[in-house]
């Protein structure tokens, strides 16, 4: 089962999400990646360990990939901008840095009334990511 505590990484997609980030932030920066898991019912043999790290160790490579392409051949980093620009100025920029705390958000919020609706386009994001994985 992806996910749980005890699998190994083998969901490409979620590892993609994952390796988007860490492309962002400039890379492993002499780090690693562990994966840390356990045998399961299902999976007992020696065995089953060696492909499981085989398995992690492909996803993982195959995550980077995609996610490099993404960054690199398509507009995902100017749309998560412009999905996030309101806290590159003004009051957002100001709650991003720290300078408002959340009652004096709440409080600018009771002001200010109900905010405009704008789609944060999670499914275009959602595209984007499942063409290069």
């Amino acid at each position: 089962m992806a996910g749980t505590p005890t699998s190994f990484p083998n969901n490409v997609y979620e590892l993609t999400e994952a390796m988007l980030i860490l492309l962002q932030e400039g890379g492993l920066q002499g780090g690693g990646i562990n994966f840390d898991a356990k045998t399961r019912r299902n999976s007992t043999d020696l065995e089953d360990i060696f492909y499981a790290h085989i398995g992690g160790m492909d996803a993982f490579a195959r995550a980077l990939l995609a996610a490099d392409a993404i960054l690199s051949n398509s507009n995902y980093l100017s749309l998560r901008t412009a999905r996030y620009a309101s806290f590159d100025a003004g009051d957002g920029l100001d709650y991003a840095s720290g300078k408002l705390d959340l009652a004096a958000l709440a409080n600018l919020a009771s002001s200010i009334g109900e905010p405009q609706q704008r789609s944060g386009k999670q499914e275009l994001f959602e595209n984007i990511v499942n063409r290069y994985v």
